[in-house]
């Protein structure tokens, strides 16, 4: 099992760039950035982590930008978002910076996807949020024809675009990775359907936690006629006993939080949980 980072990179802690030298140097897999393109003054939508909306939120700076850094100063390091927006970004757009990425970083990127929570935010891009995953759906289907295609064109009922031409392509071939970020009842089913990874948050499996739920996901995946899909936990339990649970049940990745600091305060904090990659058998390709 791999063992990585993510973390709000904001205008107020340490810098993307200095975050992932000191995060490849300690020996972690990879470091993945979420993304809020903005937070609505309007607060309808309840935070999902109970509460008020942390102050990060407000914050964050573009993934993509920040990722960007990361991958300038580091050279085995896997570079992801968790998760990137599908549903409040353009896909021609997108298509265009998730391969720009891949491609400078000689095929470090992971790109982990998710439908979001916050209502009022995708409504500000146009966005129904009763219709988002079905969105999701058409447009990774879209950024698979821009990636795999010399010519890629669009007819469905919400990306509409004729024939064009879109370079880079992606240094992973055919695509970088699509790690689903999702938990809910659909998750399990979406996540065969359109992506090669899935990734919940662990806090939000229930009290049997991760077991049933990876059952489910190899008996669709068999009935898909695919193998097994590897799992990732986005936000695991920073204990050693946590990480023999998460190494027995197989899981692939495992991404640990850490709070929007200062780079005083954040080495310490990476350096406690460097201590748990010998038990995980984690390994820097």
């Amino acid at each position: 099992m791999q063992l990585g980072i993510s973390i709000f990179p904001t205008d107020y802690s340490i810098r993307p760039a200095e975050l992932a030298v000191e995060v490849e140097a300690r020996g972690f897999q990879a470091l993945l950035f979420p993304e809020h393109t903005h937070i609505p003054a309007s607060r309808l939508t309840p935070y999902p982590g109970g509460g008020d909306l942390p102050k990060e939120y407000y914050h964050t700076f573009d993934p993509f930008v920040g990722l960007a850094q990361a991958a300038a100063v580091t050279t085995t390091l896997e570079i992801g978002t968790g998760i990137c927006l599908v549903v409040e970004r353009d896909p021609i757009i997108l298509a265009k910076e998730v391969a720009s990425l891949d491609f400078l970083s000689d095929g470090r990127f992971l790109f982990g996807i998710g439908g979001g929570w916050n209502h009022e935010e995708m409504k500000n891009h146009g966005t129904d949020p009763t219709t988002r995953w079905r969105l999701l759906d058409e447009r990774v289907d879209v950024l698979n024809r821009i990636w795999s295609n010399e010519v890629a064109e669009a007819d469905g009922k919400f990306v509409k675009f004729g024939p064009m031409y879109s370079w880079p392509k992606p240094k992973q071939v055919p695509r970088p990775p699509i790690l689903l970020g999702a938990n809910g009842a659909s998750a399990l089913e979406r996540a065969v359907r359109i992506a090669d990874e899935w990734m919940p948050i662990p806090a939000r499996l229930g009290e049997a936690g991760l077991a049933p739920w990876k059952l489910r996901l190899e008996t669709l995946c068999e009935a898909a006629g695919r193998p097994p899909m590897p799992i990732n936990l986005y936000g695991g339990t920073p204990s050693a006993k946590a990480v023999d649970q998460y190494a027995e049940l197989g899981v692939k990745r495992t991404f640990f939080w850490i709070p929007s600091v200062s780079r005083d305060e954040a080495l310490p904090l990476l350096d406690r949980l460097a201590e748990l990659i010998p038990r995980s058998g984690s390994h820097v390709r």
